[in-house]
């Protein structure tokens, strides 16, 4: 799917949550609780790395719509750096995994990944409204990056 396309779906299928329309299954894996953290040497400075997948998983028009977010931050005095990805995986393909998922990456720009934000946005306040239209499950990680040798 194009990006211009899932941007466009994306704006409706949030249309129809904020419409009380769609029910939401979130998986998340994150290692920004952990108590101990990636660090990396960047030009000269120490970086500390946190990852975050979110699976977001609904029946929409009849069909069952699966997409992956990948988020890479990076802290260092008050600096951040983000890396995002958005995956449209195979339904089989529920991993959280970047080798995996990169064969299914959308090529996103700023406003998709902005949308994915607003969706984000909405489903954690129908989550914490209680609305029953979202289900949300998370998990601790550990950051795998492979750096260069």
């Amino acid at each position: 799917m194009k990006r211009e396309e899932l941007l466009q779906k994306l704006m409706k299928m949030q249309k129809d949550t904020e419409a009380g329309k769609l029910n939401w299954r979130l998986d998340v894996q994150t290692s920004e609780g952990n108590e101990e953290k990636y660090i990396l040497e960047e030009e000269g400075e120490s970086w500390t790395v946190d990852e975050c997948y979110v699976s977001y998983h609904c029946t929409y028009q009849g069909q069952e719509f699966c997409m992956v977010t990948y988020e890479m931050l990076k802290s260092c005095e008050g600096k951040l750096r983000t890396v995002n990805y958005i995956f449209l995986p195979p339904l089989g393909v529920r991993v959280f995994s970047l080798h995996t998922l990169l064969a299914h990456s959308v090529d996103a720009d700023a406003v998709l990944i902005s949308q994915v934000h607003k969706l984000w946005e909405e489903l954690i306040k129908r989550y914490k409204q209680g609305s029953g239209q979202v289900e949300f499950f998370i998990t601790e990680a550990q950051v795998h990056i492979e750096e260069d040798a």
